[in-house]
């Protein structure tokens, strides 16, 4: 390989295309992605997600989607159910069926006793809280357990004995006998197996003895003879553990390799903290558009066009780094850009009569869909004598530089006429609540005659016309830059802005037929799309980003 091409590659794929020439792995690669299923996958699962199947994919190989569900406390199917739509929605597929680590159990119970019998496991009976105080820390060694040297035959009666229910929750567990003086913490006798009589999602009550995940999940690798374990940098310290019991097994030696994982700005990336904000009820529900979550990316109108090239624009690191969520925003607005149909949305709306314009005449004009694509056709838009537009297109005192409507000032609106503003009508408070203008008939839009020529054209819809709808507009979930700062206080770094709703927008009237899952640009407003609480009386839409980066200047940064 020459040495540009290799530097272009990432160390992950340096790593592949070396063991591929060397030979390594009989010429396979087979990836995994090992979700516990005890949440809904986020953003960070996303960046792992396309880097196992994209990896896999681009040397020929497969990927096993395999489920850790060694936890029956805290796994559920719904969980299930919802990573394999995620990992299809992002546009990927796995080898033949799904897997789980309970698929397993059978023969990881195995491995256990043959551990035992190596004299390489005990059964231990004190509790969580002795067992954590002999553990010692990173510069003290720690102390031997008093039920380490039973005999391999007590052990094994033991191990047995937890299996068929004897014992009850917390009474014993199974211990790795490694050394209790190791300077890696993971392999200071860890825990193979808990007592838990609780049923499993997939396995029911056949077992009350579950595996841990650091015995269950690099054993998992072995056993379906994963070339590539790739995890992110925090297992890189469980690696020793992983491969201690592979060696002393003496089964196949699938090899685990750490990226950086995805830390991204106002953005809380921890499962237990996003389950948190769901039970508590601070969101709605897991898919809520504040939410990381790639259902919640979904929902807000994110593609996986948009999410794909995220992920490959941020690239693959080996040491941990903080991505501006700015970086994940750009990459949406380059996908929509392309894809998405303009239409007219008013959401600050303030009502225009054009006096000259003949009472009861309606005009269908015919607005394009996308100039970035030539394909994308067009609509037609009805004009009436009464329209909306945005309440800041007009100012009574027009700056210097304002090219909207201000008096006797003209503006194109766009698709159909210029209008001059001639008078405007004030409520009992002073606010404007009605502006009186005049249309140039020979300025219609592809057949304008009239000489004349203005700045600014903006968006209207038709009085008559209009539909309504409810906007939701979403926003960073925290004020807070870095969320790894803090622990779990992370809830009053919450941004009181993250959701605002405007009940009552004005829409033209082709927003009727949208469709869940349809990426639309109100113009000059931002992309939006229709969420699913929309019904054919009530529509509504979740903005899903804006036209351009306003949180640096909002926020004064």
């Amino acid at each position: 390989m020459a040495e540009e091409e290799k530097k272009s590659l990432n160390f992950l794929e340096q790593i592949v295309e070396e063991d591929l020439q060397a030979g390594k792995h009989g010429g396979r690669v087979l990836t995994r992605f090992p979700p516990e299923p005890n949440g809904y996958l986020h953003i960070g699962h996303a960046k792992s997600i396309c880097l196992n199947f994209g990896l896999a994919a681009k040397y020929g190989g497969q990927t096993n989607l395999r489920f850790d569900d060694t936890n029956p406390e805290k796994e559920e199917t719904e969980y299930v159910d919802s990573i394999k739509a995620d990992v299809r929605w992002l546009g990927f597929d796995w080898a033949g069926e799904e897997l789980y680590a309970s698929d397993y159990f059978e023969t990881l119970y195995n491995f256990a006793v043959e551990l035992i019998k190596k004299g390489l496991a005990y059964v231990d009976d004190q509790t969580s809280e002795q067992i954590a105080s002999q553990k010692g820390n990173p510069n003290f060694a720690g102390e031997d357990s008093p039920y380490r040297y039973r005999s391999i035959d007590e052990n094994l009666d033991l191990f047995s004995r937890m299996r068929a229910g004897e014992f009850e929750d917390g009474a014993k567990v199974l211990r790795a006998k490694i050394d209790m003086a190791h300077p890696n913490m993971h392999m200071r006798d860890p825990l193979m197996y808990r007592i838990k009589h609780a049923p499993h999602h997939r396995t029911g009550d056949a077992w009350c003895i579950y595996p841990m995940y650091d015995f269950a999940h690099g054993q998992s690798d072995s056993i379906e003879e994963i070339t590539h374990s790739i995890c992110t940098l925090e297992f890189d310290v469980h690696r020793p553990l992983y491969e201690w019991f592979i060696e002393k097994l003496g089964i196949y030696p699938s090899h685990q390799y750490e990226f950086a994982r995805l830390n991204l700005t106002h953005t809380v990336m921890s499962k237990r903290k996003l389950l948190q904000l769901v039970n508590e009820g601070i969101v709605n529900g897991w898919d809520d558009p504040r939410m990381p979550t790639i259902s919640a990316l979904r929902r807000r109108g994110f593609t996986p066009t948009s999410i794909r090239n995220f992920c490959e624009k941020i690239g693959v690191a080996k040491r941990d780094n903080l991505i501006d969520v700015g970086v994940l925003d750009y990459c949406v607005r380059e996908d929509l850009n392309k894809l998405a149909t303009r239409v007219m949305a008013v959401l600050d709306p303030l009502k225009v009569v054009i006096t000259n314009y003949p009472e009861g005449q309606v005009e269908e004009l015919h607005v394009e869909n996308n100039p970035e694509d030539e394909n994308a056709g067009s609509r037609i838009v009805p004009f009436s004598r009464e329209i909306y537009i945005e309440q800041d297109d007009f100012m009574e005192v027009p700056m210097k530089k304002f090219f909207r409507l201000g008096p006797g000032l003209m503006v194109r609106l766009k698709g159909a006429y210029i209008i001059q503003c001639n008078d405007f009508v004030k409520d009992e408070f002073g606010n404007i609540t009605e502006l009186h203008c005049s249309y140039i008939p020979e300025s219609r839009s592809g057949a304008d005659t009239s000489g004349l020529h203005v700045k600014g054209t903006i968006h209207w819809v038709s009085v008559q016309h209009a539909s309504k709808a409810e906007v939701r507009i979403y926003d960073r979930l925290l004020i807070l830059e870095d969320a790894s700062q803090v622990g779990d206080d992370f809830k009053k770094f919450i941004n009181p802005d993250s959701l605002t709703v405007i009940p009552e927008v004005f829409v033209e009237p082709s927003l009727k037929e949208a469709q869940v899952g349809t990426n639309y640009q109100f113009m000059r407003k931002g992309y939006f799309c229709l969420d699913p609480d929309s019904t054919t009386e009530h529509l509504v839409f979740n903005r899903t980003v804006g036209l351009k980066d306003t949180w640096v200047k909002e926020k004064g940064k």
